[in-house]
């Protein structure tokens, strides 16, 4: 835990100490812990020295809409929180320069606007871009990856370094570059020029999506990665459906009667419903199918 006093000298930080934390994950549950919000670079390498020098490790927080939040963590929360001037993306460019705390919805936006080829991959996906990046989001219509060219990081010692992305940099639901205890805090992306369909095709898919899936409960997105069966890839929500598991409630968790990848907070759920009600989809789908299904969702 956080001591009140061991950032209060760095400009462009905030502490908040046992700060309930309800609202800081798309999936809303309960829990309390020591958040730090950054608001430069210049702020996050002094914070990142601070922490290694006291020996205190930490977990990136961004929109929390792909990470379980403890009731009560021992890990304080670290925010990046760098200014960005959206007049930046009144006009269409060839590569963009983007803090790692932008939201994809901005993005989204600004594709659609200027029916920029590509960037329709990541419409829906609720998350900044540094955590979409960190676990190459995607949707049906491609990965974030595919669009990618650049990552600044910093380590733990305050440290930057840019990786050039190529081929061998994402896989399906992660990257392959990002080192412990690095944080991605600037990006570098493409895109593939103007198509006239994009716009359409990111109206489209908000659509289906809201038809398809839980868009207005509390979730944290698609609980578990997809799989194969019989060496045929299959849906983790379908896998779920067919073994009658939609609808299954533990505490204040619930399997949705929608999609079987997502999980909705119906009731004050905490970390330790979510933990249970993941460890029983697990359980059955490894019982009845032999499949180990992975999380999408970071639970640590």
């Amino acid at each position: 835990m956080l001591k009140d006093n061991l950032l209060k000298d760095i400009e462009g930080v905030e502490v908040e100490l046992n700060k309930d934390l309800s609202k800081f994950s798309t999936m809303r549950l309960k829990a309390y812990g020591d958040l730090i919000t950054v608001g430069s670079v210049e702020a996050l390498s002094s914070v990142l020295k601070k922490l290694k020098e006291s020996k205190i490790e930490f977990i990136v927080l961004g929109m929390g809409a792909n990470q379980l939040l403890k009731r009560e963590s021992s890990l304080p929360y670290l925010m990046i929180k760098f200014p960005f001037d959206k007049n930046s993306l009144n006009e269409k460019k060839e590569i963009y320069t983007l803090p790692a705390s932008v939201r994809l919805s901005v993005l989204t936006s600004h594709a659609s606007k200027f029916a920029l080829k590509g960037w329709e991959v990541f419409t829906g996906v609720p998350a900044t871009l540094g955590g979409a990046i960190f676990m190459n989001a995607g949707t049906g219509l491609g990965e974030i990856g595919e669009l990618v060219t650049k990552v600044w990081l910093m380590n733990s010692n305050g440290e930057s370094r840019f990786v050039e992305i190529n081929k061998d940099s994402f896989s399906y639901r992660k990257n392959n570059f990002v080192e412990a205890g690095e944080v991605i805090y600037q990006v570098e992306m493409k895109h593939f020029g103007e198509d006239s369909e994009v716009t359409e095709v990111i109206r489209k898919y908000l659509g289906r999506r809201n038809a398809t899936q839980p868009m207005k409960e509390k979730t944290c997105g698609c609980v578990f990665k997809n799989s194969n069966f019989d060496g045929l890839p299959c849906p983790a929500g379908k896998f779920v459906d067919i073994i009658g598991l939609k609808g299954l409630q533990v505490g204040g968790i619930r399997i949705s009667d929608i999609h079987g990848n997502f999980m909705e907070n119906c009731d004050d759920a905490t970390y330790d419903d979510v933990v249970a009600l993941i460890n029983i989809v697990q359980r059955e789908m490894k019982l009845q199918f032999g499949v180990d299904f992975e999380l999408e969702v970071k639970a640590k």
